[in-house]
């Protein structure tokens, strides 16, 4: 069976809706996150069904669609969480200087590093993208990033610290 001998996308909806929202479900752990996952699921099989080949049942390959999609959502989570912490008390004004202060000096020792680590080291620090977005982006290998932004961290801190500036 291939693709195009798949029956009407809301017959495939009305079928496995429920299995793959039981899917979702137990790995996102919330009904609502669970359903926004199946909904975003089906819109992209919408315009077109992608990766499938006929080679498995259609359900079995919607079960591992579904798996990671909703795997895929908790790791977005997880950054949209990291980016988005509540600060629990006001920060005094000397913590804000002193914040203020270590953004500045940051931001100075970036300058001085190649280009490449300053984009990895921004898109990862500062953005919060994951290695592969940040492959994706800059159209690199993920290794590549990963020994980039290494390499822009040791210096970035080697640079503060030659300065005085303490990270």
């Amino acid at each position: 069976m291939h693709a195009c001998a798949l029956p009407p996308l809301s017959e495939l909806y009305t079928e496995h809706r429920p299995r793959a929202l039981a899917i979702a479900r137990r790995i996102v752990g919330d009904t609502a996150d669970a359903e926004d996952v199946v909904q975003d699921v089906f819109a992209r099989l919408a315009r077109r069904a992608p990766g499938y080949g006929g080679r498995a049942a259609w359900s079995t390959w919607l079960h591992r669609v579904m798996v990671n999609s909703s795997i895929n959502w908790l790791r977005a989570r997880k950054r949209r969480d990291r980016l988005s912490h509540d600060v629990q008390e006001p920060l005094s004004p000397e913590a804000l200087a002193v914040g203020a202060e270590m953004e500045r000096h940051f931001g100075e020792a970036m300058e001085d590093i190649n280009e490449q680590q300053r984009q990895v080291l921004y898109l990862r620090e500062v953005r919060g993208l994951s290695y592969p977005e940040i492959a994706r982006l800059l159209r690199i290998p993920e290794g590549t990033v990963k020994s980039t932004l290494h390499r822009a961290r040791q210096r970035t801190l080697s640079l503060m610290e030659e300065r005085g500036q303490q990270p």
